[in-house]
């Protein structure tokens, strides 16, 4: 029979320990020194163990039912919940007193060199947009409106670019947070929804969050494209390149032996040549198209006009089929790629910057090298391609 709070209440202490028994295991424990405890019976990995819940009648009958349910739902899932309720009990204690400021400066000291430009320009653009709001908070209290209400300050400013730059830093700064078991959720990653878009001009993409579907999409569409087509969204997704570029690319810039593609400055926008390391992935679309093309200049040959390639717009009018009209471009999975490969992966900007071929901002950075970090730009788009082979078989960024 299920207790009432009655009979809790009138629950006598005895000689011994007496247990009143609830329903599913929960339990009222009645010490002959006269306390009243709840504690839940279950069994974890074969071992009978006992989940304390608290004093009666501080914790009330339906307060410890709620509880008791919460415990259960933990066992459901695999996970002990006393071990998760002394995990949490760690994890708060070692957030608290460090701040959003502290935990940034630790971030930026773990993934840069003591000496780094790329690390000090990160934190300066932490440290003037964002540590003025935050930057005193405890870390565990801070909350996805907080970080939103920061980032709207720069957005007055008509700055959207760096807006969505600083909230990348922000979304690592709390991913390396919760690595160190400081958080368990990351605050800065859902505001990317509540931002404002592109200005009008700029090319249509997808955010991050919605790339799962795009890519259940994609399979479902594939069977109605022509290979071709296919095959060039897919290569212009994972290599994030220029849509002109890939339409366009001949046989004689690849080598796909060693896995690298060679753009040379004229084809490029920026008039400067530029090199593509290819996933294994990539490799194999390329290589899906040698018995189709191989025999002619361009990998993605014209249908019927042997010395063109295929129309700038093939890749647009098929997104727009699969439904991504006016949501998604070929130019998009750039501004994709960059969102995913910093939010997800952890890359550094200016490593994807310069795989994506971007203007530089001083002189300095103009002394464009296209081999520059090319063993970390390889490891990079190997990481990228892998992301969306996982990401399409899972659902789960």
């Amino acid at each position: 029979m299920r207790l009432t709070d009655i009979k809790c209440r009138q629950a006598k202490p005895g000689e011994k320990l007496l247990k009143l028994s609830d329903s599913g295991g929960l339990q009222l424990h009645v010490f002959p020194a006269g306390s009243k405890l709840w504690r839940g019976a279950y069994r974890y990995n074969g071992k009978q163990k006992t989940f304390a819940m608290g004093a009666y009648p501080a914790l009330s009958l339906q307060d410890a039912r709620e509880t008791w349910k919460a415990a259960k739902a933990q066992l459901v899932a695999g996970i002990d919940p006393t071990t998760e309720r002394r995990v949490e009990k760690l994890r708060a204690a070692a957030a608290d007193g460090k701040t959003f400021e502290q935990v940034a400066i630790e971030w930026r000291g773990t993934k840069y060199p003591a000496v780094s430009k790329t690390g000090d320009d990160a934190l300066h653009r932490v440290t003037m947009n964002i540590f003025p709001d935050l930057g005193l908070l405890p870390i565990a209290s801070i909350d996805p409106p907080m970080v939103l209400a920061s980032l709207r300050r720069i957005e007055a400013r008509g700055s959207l670019d760096m807006t969505k730059r600083v909230q990348r830093l922000v979304v690592r700064i709390f991913n390396y947070a919760i690595a160190s078991g400081l958080r368990k959720d990351n605050p800065g990653a859902p505001v990317g929804e509540a931002l404002k878009g592109h200005k009008a001009g700029h090319f249509a993409s997808i955010d991050v969050e919605e790339l799962p579907q795009f890519l259940v999409d994609l399979a479902k569409a594939e069977a109605e494209l022509e290979m071709k087509t296919r095959t060039a969204t897919r290569l212009v997704m994972h290599t994030f390149v220029r849509t002109e570029e890939i339409v366009g690319v001949p046989w004689s810039e690849l080598d796909l032996d060693k896995a690298l593609w060679e753009i040379p400055a004229e084809r490029m926008k920026m008039k400067r040549g530029h090199i593509v390391p290819l996933s294994r992935q990539a490799v194999a679309l390329f290589r899906q198209m040698e018995p189709i093309t191989g025999g002619r200049h361009y990998v993605f040959a014209h249908r019927s006009k042997s010395r063109e390639h295929m129309d700038n717009n093939t890749i647009l009018r098929a997104l727009g089929r699969m439904g991504y009209k006016g949501k998604m471009t070929g130019h998009g999975f750039r501004s994709l790629a960059m969102s995913a490969i910093t939010q997800q992966l952890g890359y550094d900007e200016k490593i994807v910057d310069l795989q994506l071929a971007h203007v530089k901002e001083n002189k300095t950075d103009q002394a464009y090298d296209r081999a520059k970090w090319l063993k970390e730009r390889t490891r990079m788009m190997q990481d990228w391609s892998d992301y969306i082979d996982k990401v399409a078989a899972t659902g789960v960024l």
